[in-house]
Formats: C-alpha cells, sequence, structure tokens
C-alpha cells in the first residue's frame, strides 16, 4: 500500500482536493442556495434535490467545461506551436522522443501500439480525444444546468419560460461559458510565459535553476 501511494501520490492527492472541494461547493452551495429560495418565498430543498438542480449542475459543469478545454486546446497547440524559453514548449533544435512513430517491439508497449491498425490510429490522438469527450459532456451539461436554472428563476417570478433553442443563443449562457474559458487561457499564457524566466527547484514543471532564460526545455 505503501509502494501504491508512493507510485500514485501525484494522482491521489489531486483526486482528493477534488473530493474535498467538490464536498465544500456542494456544502456552501446548497445553503447559499436555500437562501436565495427562502428570500423569494420558496420553499428549501434537500440535499438530493439541490443536486439535480440547475444550481448545482450549471456551477459545477461550466467550470469543468472550461478545464477540459484549455488542457486540449493546450495538448494540441503544443504539437505545432513554440515557445522559445518555456519549459512548455518542445524544443526547436532537435527532434522530440514523443514525435517518433510508435515501436510494436518495444518492451512493455500499450496494446493498441501492438495491435496496430485503426486501434493504432486512434491510440495515438487519444488523449485529445477524451479531452474534447469530456469537454463536450460539460459543455452540454453545462448547458441543460444553465437553462434548467433560468427557467427556475422564471417560474418563480411568474415569467414566460425559455425554449431550449432559444437558451442556446442567450447570453446569460454564453457569459458563463466566455468568463470561465479567458480565465483558462491566462492561465496556460501565465504558465507558459512565466517559465521563461521563473524556476522552481524540483519541478518537472521548470527548467533547471541554472537553465539559461533562452533554454527551451524542461
Amino acid at each position: 500500500m505503501r509502494r501504491f501511494i508512493h507510485n500514485n501520490s501525484l494522482s491521489i492527492v489531486f483526486l482528493l482536493l477534488f473530493i474535498v472541494s467538490l464536498l465544500g461547493q456542494t456544502f456552501t452551495g446548497i445553503i447559499e442556495y436555500n437562501k436565495e429560495q427562502q428570500e423569494e418565498g420558496q420553499p428549501t430543498v434537500t440535499l438530493s434535490k439541490y443536486l439535480t438542480s440547475g444550481h448545482f449542475l450549471e456551477a459545477t459543469f461550466e467550470n469543468w467545461e472550461s478545464e477540459f478545454l484549455q488542457m486540449a486546446f493546450f495538448v494540441v497547440f503544443t504539437i505545432w506551436l513554440y515557445q522559445k524559453g518555456s519549459s512548455e514548449s518542445k524544443r526547436f533544435e532537435e527532434g522530440e522522443e514523443v514525435d517518433r512513430e510508435p515501436d510494436p517491439n518495444r518492451k512493455g508497449a500499450p496494446w493498441p501500439v501492438r495491435k496496430g491498425g485503426w486501434v493504432l490510429v486512434i491510440y495515438k490522438h487519444s488523449l485529445t480525444i477524451a479531452l474534447l469527450l469530456l469537454f463536450l459532456f460539460s459543455f452540454v451539461l453545462h448547458l441543460y444546468g444553465s437553462f434548467k436554472d433560468e427557467n427556475e428563476q422564471l417560474t418563480q417570478k411568474g415569467l414566460p419560460l425559455w425554449s431550449f433553442g432559444k437558451y442556446i443563443g442567450s447570453t446569460r449562457f454564453w457569459f458563463e461559458s466566455f468568463q470561465n474559458w479567458q480565465s483558462e487561457f491566462l492561465s496556460v499564457f501565465a504558465i507558459i510565459a512565466l517559465s521563461i524566466y521563473l524556476r522552481q527547484k524540483g519541478s518537472p514543471q521548470s527548467k533547471p535553476v541554472d537553465a539559461p532564460c533562452s533554454e527551451t526545455e524542461e
């Protein structure tokens, strides 16, 4: 068990942080939602009902959506685009190990590599495919949650409801999306640019402390 934790500690820590953060969001979210319900003269809801409310779905998946979009773009753009001096960019002068064609005879090669054919074609792009599918999944649930939350608020006020087709083009939905997208793209720009000049000893996301700023590698 100790060896397993050591070998997977990075994933375990971030998974635990995700769970704690999601629980924190849920706990504070239901309190805030019920507070708004009481202010509108509406009944409060149970946890199970809150988890299917537009308020929870919209808040959760609009953030997931932007994260997966940012990661998918970053993975794809770093195939062809470069940033001199950044630890997040491939080197200019020489080929990278990630660019070579997979060798089915390599010891421990994953089974799609040994299988070859269309299975290998998909596997060569599987990371990007997975991230884009997660983005689409989150995008759809964000849209549904935002649509549901909007109509829940309109119902309480006795106003006409939106149709799903009309809501897709609404400013509220796209405002929610763009406000998250811009923050994700800014964070990627920050790590790309800051890693040119700044260092963190011991981190694989940083160049060696004594590396020249113009050196393009981790």
